[in-house]
């Protein structure tokens, strides 16, 4: 690899990652080789990039203004090896995902399952977060695929896979857990915990549709965390049906009586830029995807 190239991945790493350790064990380089391509990289361009204390890495001003344009590079080059490999019929490389837990949880690993029984030289990472982050990252270039709800960002080119049923998650001897379908009316004035993170979700966007208005003890963006404390008969709540599956937790779980759906799909950057793995991961994705 250029070796002008791999300052900028260096400079790149340590930004996303906030360290130079953690940079190089991303990048599979000694800690002493990234802190002297950032420093190469600094004297290269006369300035200071980053400042470092005891809390991390920190940008300058004249960092921040720089940091987009070695991602451009770094694309440009990723770009360049993509169609390589494409015109070389190449799959190999590291396929970068993007995703929320439930779809990490319970769709993933087949999919993973798959794809590495027929192509093993394949690598994977995958960044957890929330919806809005995700199309960030993929818009930045610090992954290749986002697994997210659908319609997504127009400038992305997107597959839908498949639809989750949201549900009521109620404690067993909640007075709601004795229907067998729940009215969305049900909750006002009910404590409750809404799994969101800042950003507008499908249950919120639910609610005030509804005209709906619990009684928000709580928002976390933590699946595991909602059901553990409707266990407990803190709150009721309302989750995506398939991370519903295989749970731990003693609690009672009812369809409500108007149906209510999230659209999930898979969305890249430009489908004509993707490397032949991620073409082909696609392809394992709508078949997992699809009904059987």
């Amino acid at each position: 690899m250029d070796h002008n190239l791999q300052k900028y991945l260096a400079f790149i790493a340590c930004v996303e990652t906030g360290s130079f350790s953690k940079a190089a064990e991303k990048l599979n380089f000694a800690q002493s080789s990234i802190s002297k391509m950032i420093s190469d990289l600094e004297k290269d361009c006369g300035m200071v990039l980053m400042e470092r204390d005891r809390n991390g890495i920190h940008l300058t001003g004249n960092g921040e203004e720089l940091l987009p344009y070695a991602r451009k590079i770094a694309e440009a080059c990723h770009g360049f090896q993509t169609h390589v490999d494409d015109l070389n019929g190449t799959i190999d490389g590291t396929i970068r995902t993007g995703t929320v837990a439930s779809i990490a949880i319970n769709f993933l690993p087949d999919v993973f399952a798959r794809f590495h029984r027929d192509y093993p030289g394949i690598r994977y990472e995958m960044l957890l977060g929330e919806y809005d982050e995700i199309e960030n990252w993929l818009s930045d270039g610090r992954i290749d695929i986002g697994l997210l709800r659908l319609p997504s960002r127009k400038s992305f080119d997107t597959i839908f896979l498949f639809q989750n049923e949201y549900l009521a998650v109620l404690p067993v001897d909640h007075p709601l857990a004795r229907k067998k379908t729940v009215d969305i009316r049900d909750f006002e004035g009910l404590p409750f915990i809404l799994l969101e993170n800042g950003g507008k979700t499908e249950v919120s966007a639910l609610l005030e549709e509804a005209g709906v208005h619990p009684d928000i003890r709580l928002s976390t963006w933590e699946d595991f965390a909602v059901m553990a404390m409707v266990e407990k008969g803190l709150a009721v709540s309302i989750l995506a049906s398939n991370i519903l599956e295989r749970i731990p937790y003693h609690i009672a779980i009812r369809p409500l009586e108007k149906p209510y759906y999230r659209r999930l799909g898979a969305a890249v950057k430009d489908i004509r830029e993707c490397s032949p793995a991620v073409r082909k991961f696609l392809e394992y994705l709508k078949m997992s995807a699809a009904p059987s």
